[in-house]
């Protein structure tokens, strides 16, 4: 039986396609790269709260406030991770079913953007996020991705061009999800309007690095889950 070689182009595409599958792969991680990660989820394994009405899933702004007490109540836990991609609460989703919440409020996407994450696949996971909550009658609630301060950044090179740059990418991000919530009747917490300045940047006095808020900020963001709470009445 003759072998015959396969000619150079032909095993040059092979090797390409390998390579793009293996990088993919890798990319498809990128949340494993995280080193808090992986110290959040062995706290959620020890844990001893076995139900929870009210979950905050979300990132380092979730993570930022103590909830319970932020709203003065004893049925919510907070389940963000700092520096987490929605591709990471994807992938955690278990740790937020076994508490058999009532009601989930979601923010993330600023983290992604920053990542250069293509904004059409951070929304897609958050629509699979969304649908997993809901094939198990948990209320979900969308809030809005949000700004970066202009000034953020500066010790690692950001302006605020390329922030105004990457807030233009968080409207895109914001505008899916609005359109998601409204054609799906989902609660839908749009912030921008209470903690952005004109000009489309997180504003300053709300923030303590350009990206992370300050009590005041929350203070304003825990008015807004409120009323969603009291329609729900919960």
């Amino acid at each position: 039986m003759k072998k015959y070689a396969l000619p150079i182009s032909v095993m040059l595409f092979l090797l390409t396609v390998a390579q793009l599958s293996a990088q993919q792969k890798i990319d498809s991680l990128k949340y494993k790269s995280n080193p808090v990660y992986a110290i959040q989820i062995a706290m959620y394994d020890i844990y001893q709260t076995k139900q929870a009405n009210i979950v905050m899933l979300g990132n380092s702004l979730t993570h930022g406030a103590a909830w319970n007490e932020l709203l003065g109540r004893t049925d919510v836990v907070e389940r963000g991770i700092p520096s987490d991609i929605l591709q990471g609460y994807a992938a955690r989703m278990n740790y937020i079913y076994k508490l058999h919440p009532k009601i989930v409020f979601i923010m993330g996407g600023l983290n992604d953007i920053y990542n250069w994450i293509p904004v059409e696949e951070t929304f897609s996971t958050y629509v699979k996020i969304i649908e997993g909550l809901r094939a198990r009658n948990i209320i979900p609630v969308i809030q809005s991705t949000t700004y970066a301060a202009k000034f953020y950044g500066k010790e690692f090179g950001l302006t605020a061009e390329s922030n105004f740059g990457r807030n233009r990418e968080i409207d895109k991000l914001n505008k899916l999800l609005a359109d998601y919530a409204k054609r799906n009747n989902i609660d839908w917490i749009n912030l921008i309007p209470h903690i952005s300045t004109p000009d489309g940047y997180l504003k300053s006095e709300l923030t303590i690095d350009g990206i992370h808020f300050r009590a005041a900020a929350y203070k304003i963001w825990a008015a807004e889950v409120e009323k969603v709470l009291a329609k729900h009445n919960l």
